[in-house]
């Protein structure tokens, strides 16, 4: 059983393409692609399912048509419509130094000073020029956090912890 500690999501599955069973496929990270991957996982109903990759192109830079073995028409690849796209985590070509954002989600956010959780990550708002984490705390408060290397002390990610050196006050602004 594939457990979500270890996949990280990188795109959603769009409409079919064509009639032979390929499907638009929005990607976040192009990890497959650098990686020699023989399989992306689906989330499919709560599930995650591997799927085994037949042959992909590049469509645009956001967007690549994906055809899985053993799907062979439009009204098959229609049932993925939507799904979404993880990739297994030891397959990464990532390191500690070198990690994409979408392999965050999930890491938890330590205070380097105290030790104490801040919170799990959710998500990178990258769409500024200045990234936020968005975090949700133990007690389930919501925060943004600025995703700064001047913040960043440590990076663990066997452990899938960051730990921060935070600005003093910076956790009780609403």
């Amino acid at each position: 059983m594939i457990r979500r500690d270890d996949v990280y999501k990188i795109g959603k599955l769009g409409k079919p393409h064509g009639v032979k069973g390929e499907i638009t496929f929005a990607i976040t990270d192009d990890v497959f692609d650098r990686v020699d991957a023989d399989y992306l996982i689906l989330d499919i109903d709560g599930i995650l399912v591997p799927f085994y990759i037949e042959e992909y192109r590049f469509k645009n830079d956001e967007n690549v048509l994906v055809k899985f073995e053993d799907i062979d028409t439009q009204e098959q690849v229609r049932a993925y419509t939507g799904c979404e796209v993880f990739f297994p985590r030891h397959l990464s070509d990532s390191d500690e130094e070198n990690m994409s954002w979408a392999e965050i989600i999930g890491f938890q956010l330590v205070d380097a000073t105290t030790g104490l959780v801040i919170g799990t990550i959710d998500h990178v708002d990258d769409s500024t020029i200045n990234l936020l984490f968005e975090i949700t705390t133990p007690a389930g408060k919501e925060l943004l956090i600025p995703a700064s290397n001047d913040f960043i002390h440590e990076v663990d990610a066997g452990q899938r912890v960051i730990k921060m050196q935070l600005p003093e006050g910076i956790l009780e602004l609403d």
